[in-house]
């Protein structure tokens, strides 16, 4: 039973509060679609960049394997790195219902490859292809946590959406229809009264 006094600006207030709790649920369960059709979207990109990103990484082992061969490991490992310092991660973030997506993209420097003792066509291979897997790691990275964060928006929205559908909603009309029903009581006892008061 309802604790709240049962008068008629009681229940006009509860059906506000309840035409603003539907509101929210409808919003949230827009917001909870907005949210799946965009995880697709990033998942499909995903997919698509996870499939690159292992054909980069193979060709990138077969590099290496290569220049192994050519050089050995302890010759190749005297072969200087790619310069870093050159490079960039670029990244531009837009928002999507309050989630932060990102794009990263991966941009080498201009500098020339230091050069090197003993040049070989597989050592600039190997060099070349673990630029690439960099490269498409950066953008990678940025789907996976654009992934992560829509993941956990949509479970939050989930949730909320479920309260309000699940508990709130029915809780409040149950309040109403108390109340209803302690007013309706109370006119009957009034009619009573008022019927014997004008009897006597």
């Amino acid at each position: 039973m309802s604790e709240v006094s049962p008068t008629r600006s009681a229940v006009i207030e509860m059906k506000d509060e309840r035409r603003a709790m539907h509101e929210g649920y409808v919003f949230l369960d827009e917001k909870c679609l907005l949210l799946a059709g965009e995880i697709l979207r990033e998942l499909a990109r995903f997919g698509q960049l996870q499939r690159e990103f292992l054909r980069l990484h193979d060709a990138a082992l077969s590099a290496l394997q290569g220049a192994v061969a050519r050089h050995g490991l302890q010759g190749l490992q005297v072969h200087p790195a790619s310069d870093l310092a050159a490079a960039q991660l670029r990244i531009s973030a837009r928002s999507l219902m309050g989630v932060r997506l990102q794009q990263a993209q991966w941009l080498a420097g201009a500098a020339p490859a230091p050069e090197s003792v003993q040049p070989s066509p597989e050592a600039q291979a190997c060099r070349r292809a673990f630029a690439a897997v960099l490269a498409l790691g950066a953008e990678l990275a940025a789907v996976s946590g654009n992934l992560e964060r829509l993941s956990l928006e949509y479970r939050r929205s989930v949730r909320r959406a479920r309260a309000l559908q699940d508990v709130m909603l029915p809780e409040l009309d149950h309040s109403i229809y108390d109340i209803e029903s302690r007013l309706e009581e109370l006119e009957q006892e009034d009619a009573v009264w008022m019927r014997q008061g004008a009897s006597r």
